[in-house]
This record gives C-alpha cells, sequence and structure tokens, in this order.
C-alpha cells in the first residue's frame, strides 16, 4: 500500500469504489455531532413526552442506529463495512434551544467509519424534525461535523472546538 493514491478516480477518470483490499484491518472509530435547534417549548414537549408522535428521542435513537448500518446503500462508492458498535446520543443543549447529537461508530476493518457517524447524526436530526414537524416547523438542522476520528494510516483527528 506504501506510495498508492486512494481515489474515487480510475485511470481513465471515471468514478469507481476505492480499493482497499491491501489496507490492513484495525480499530476504527469515528464521533459525529449536530444539532437540532427548535423553541423552548417544543424542546420541553420532547422531553415531558407529550409530543403527539410519542417518544422522539428513542426514535431518532434508532433512526440513527439504522442509518449507520445503511451508510453504503445511501452514499455512492461508500464501502459497506461489518459495523461492531452504533450508539446515538441525544441531549438538550446546554442553553435549552433544541437537541445535541453525537453519534459513534466502531469497526475494525480496512477503511474509517467517519461516513456512518455523518449518517447516524443527520437521519437522527432529520428524525427529530419528522416527529415534530406538526408542532414546530421552523426548526434547524445544523452543526453536523466529525468530532473524532481514529485508527488507520491517518491516525487520530480531534476536531479542537465545535463551532
Amino acid at each position: 500500500m506504501t506510495g498508492a493514491r486512494l481515489s474515487h478516480l480510475d485511470a481513465a477518470g471515471h468514478a469507481v469504489m476505492v480499493d482497499v483490499s491491501a489496507k490492513p484491518d484495525t480499530r476504527r472509530e469515528a464521533v459525529a455531532h449536530g444539532h437540532v435547534r427548535m423553541r423552548p417549548a417544543t424542546l420541553a414537549m420532547i422531553l415531558s413526552g407529550d409530543m403527539p408522535k410519542g417518544d422522539v428521542l428513542a426514535t431518532a435513537r434508532i433512526a440513527g442506529i439504522m442509518a449507520a448500518k445503511k451508510t453504503s446503500d445511501l452514499i455512492p462508492l461508500c464501502h459497506p463495512l461489518a459495523i461492531s458498535s452504533v450508539k446515538v446520543d441525544l441531549a438538550p443543549d446546554a442553553a435549552g434551544a433544541g437537541i445535541e447529537i453525537t453519534a459513534r461508530v466502531r469497526t475494525t476493518g480496512p477503511t474509517g467509519v467517519e461516513m456512518e457517524a455523518l449518517t447516524a447524526a443527520s437521519v437522527a436530526a432529520l428524525t427529530l424534525y419528522d416527529m415534530c414537524k406538526a408542532v414546530e416547523r421552523d426548526m434547524e438542522i445544523g452543526q453536523i461535523h466529525v468530532i473524532h476520528k481514529s485508527g488507520g494510516a491517518s491516525g487520530t483527528y480531534d476536531r479542537a472546538a465545535t463551532p
């Protein structure tokens, strides 16, 4: 693998899935963050369990986990991975203006799980919106980014601060 260039383009410039067969299996982890901004009254309904569609947090958590497992079906050229662990945490933010999403994905394999973590956070956020849109349509989904990645040849990445 030394000196080899990983690219989604072949010699003719056509899109291809990167061949990772020569890469060694290593333990890999990625953590992604997201946020759904909403009015305090909407957040209060979620936390009290009074949302008309039911348990919003449980549904968003399961949706995020399921999405991580289906990432290669959603993102072109993304490798299907044997994910060993997915955890989606949802918590009210410190200012009470929404829900913070943290998605942690782990595997042992030849490629990382950043896309799976990002997909989990994104789908959890979309599910929060879907479950609450009858009460509030102007919620905002944002701040979806990788905050940690470890494993593989590129080593560890930790985002210094969440903007």
